[in-house]
């Protein structure tokens, strides 16, 4: 066996799924937290050049992030040419109740994803989702993948690549070079972190910058950090990382748009965040790593440097529609149109969640419309078998 070593957080998601997909195909490894542990974290750094994580080092090969990609050619197993009944594209709140309304009509089932959870996972709390006082993202979605293990429900940790009709079913392709095919679809492949779209974003990328500041945020306990965006995860993200970092800077380029609850206690944090408002983000600056950044004031245009170890972007999210763009309609945003029932265009296709043009954004919308599009997935194949 490979000796394999995961370099982690407690609080990052992708962590955890990187230890759970190892542990489903009995691989062992040695998990080092980094976020408690200081020299640990000096040696991924030099290892991987990544100050973010998850590392995953296999026989001194290093892999970033969670490459579910990866991770299936190393270890993986393939499944049979099995027609599937239902295929769930996406593993966030709409994919996974898909999933269980699926299986509980008793349709064979498969959900693809390259994580487990979602956007919802990088969520440090929930306040508004039934059931919960307070849950983190992390927290509902474990409970969301409790309840799809329990079922007969095929899952593979891989990223759909292509979805085509063939031969009256869907031929649905994988990053991973593997075809499955099914008689129908669901899409929930809801939504990435927009990036900053600034000059040498790319180098930084790791190395300073994050998307994922519940993955990250540890590595820069008691550095000085900016978080970019004016909405509700921009505010939240200040909030927590100004209870672990040494300071805080709030880059919003026109007004913060964050609800009253969390505006009340980013007041409380006075001491270690500082508001910069209104500006935005002109040049990320360093050599091998984000050692600061250039704002620029909107109205002025005068240039100010903040030294910073990190910055974290809230600044919206894009849908992930790639896999199935020229196959169903998408609207002027790039989300799949979808009716009230969740029918795409082609019939046999469904779509749910924040992938669509439906306009509320939530987890608890998502879930409910992941049920609605399962049940029309159940309806569409029983009218396949009408006389």
């Amino acid at each position: 066996m490979p000796r394999v070593k995961v370099y982690s957080t407690a609080q990052c998601p992708y962590c955890r799924m990187v230890k759970a997909f190892l542990e489903k195909n009995g691989v062992a490894y040695e998990s080092i937290d980094v976020g408690a542990d200081e020299a640990a974290a000096a040696e991924m750094i030099d290892l991987s050049g990544q100050y973010g994580v998850p590392v995953t080092v296999v026989d001194g090969e290093v892999i970033i992030g969670f490459d579910a990609p990866r991770l299936t050619e190393l270890f993986g197993s393939e499944r049979s040419g099995e027609v599937y009944d239902l295929i769930v594209m996406g593993a966030g709140p709409a994919g996974l109740t898909a999933g269980v309304y699926a299986s509980r009509k008793l349709l064979s089932t498969m959900i693809i994803s390259e994580n487990i959870g979602g956007q919802a996972m990088e969520s440090w709390a929930i306040e508004n989702y039934m059931g919960y006082r307070m849950v983190t993202g992390e927290d509902l979605m474990t409970k969301f993948e409790e309840q799809v293990r329990n079922l007969n429900i095929h899952l593979e940790l891989d990223r759909v690549t292509g979805v085509e009709k063939e031969d009256g079913l869907f031929k649905i392709t994988t990053y991973g070079e593997r075809v499955f095919r099914t008689k129908s679809v669901v899409v929930a492949t809801g939504r990435h972190s927009r990036r900053l779209g600034v000059e040498g974003e790319e180098r930084f990328w790791g190395r300073g910058v994050s998307v994922c500041s519940t993955c990250d945020g540890p590595l820069f306990k008691g550095k000085d950090v900016a978080v970019v965006g004016g909405g509700n995860s921009a505010v939240i993200t200040a909030i927590e990382m100004g209870k672990i970092a040494r300071s805080v800077h709030l880059i919003v380029r026109s007004t913060i748009r964050a609800d009253p609850v969390y505006l009340d206690r980013l007041k409380g944090m006075e001491q270690n965040v500082t508001i910069h408002q209104p500006y935005t983000v002109a040049a990320l600056l360093g050599e091998e790593v984000l050692t600061g950044i250039r704002i620029r004031e909107k109205d002025s245009g005068d240039d100010e440097e903040l030294a910073v170890d990190g910055v974290f972007a809230e600044i919206g999210h894009d849908p992930n529609t790639d896999a199935v763009r020229g196959v169903v309609a998408l609207n002027d945003q790039g989300e799949i149109v979808v009716d009230e029932n969740c029918h795409t265009n082609v019939p046999g296709i469904y779509a749910a969640g924040d992938v669509t043009s439906i306009r509320g954004k939530q987890i608890i919308i998502a879930a409910g419309e992941g049920a609605k599009a399962a049940l029309e997935a159940q309806a569409y194949l029983l009218s396949l078998q009408a006389p």
